[in-house]
């Protein structure tokens, strides 16, 4: 019991030099970033308009080089790479579905319902015709091979609703 005890009284203190580290450290950083937010505004309103439109101006040509300076190592980045699906997979969730499937409808029926790889596809699954795997498109994209046989035919399958 007495052991127990001891340990409870480690964890007790352990949580407790935490949440003063946090109540020193965390809080006063926090307050010291909302201040100098408030000096930014104060000084933002004091500049006349046309230069805070030379400064958006400056600011959008700065991104735009340095998105085209940088389009090549971003292509085969695997970390934009994952970002970018996990957008698509976010705006996919909210998306209305009944929606997503009357647009794509058309294309089905063009299609009938059969997809080959390197036709094209937006939102949606797809179930390979020669091992079943489902593979599921979070954006609009060209089909690939199946991953798991290389099978290039496959079926569309409806949203759940």
């Amino acid at each position: 019991m007495k052991t127990e005890n001891s340990v409870f009284q480690k964890l007790y203190q352990a949580v407790l030099v935490w949440a003063e580290d946090i109540n020193q450290h965390e809080i006063t950083d926090i307050i010291e970033k909302v201040e100098r937010s408030k000096l930014y505004l104060q000084a933002a309103e004091q500049l006349p308009a046309d230069k805070v439109t030379q400064f958006i101006d400056n600011l959008r040509f700065d991104i735009k080089e340095f998105i085209e300076q940088n389009k090549a190592e971003a292509k085969h980045s695997l970390y934009l790479g994952l970002l970018n699906e996990s957008f698509w997979k976010n705006m996919q969730a909210i998306t209305d579905k009944s929606q997503v499937e009357w647009s794509e409808l058309y294309d089905d029926f063009k299609h009938r319902g059969e997809y080959k790889s390197g036709d094209f596809i937006g939102f949606g699954f797809l179930e390979c015709k020669h091992c079943h795997e489902k593979i599921t498109y979070s954006h609009a994209s060209d089909v690939a091979d199946c991953f798991s046989c290389g099978g290039t035919s496959f079926t569309r399958l409806p949203f759940s609703p």
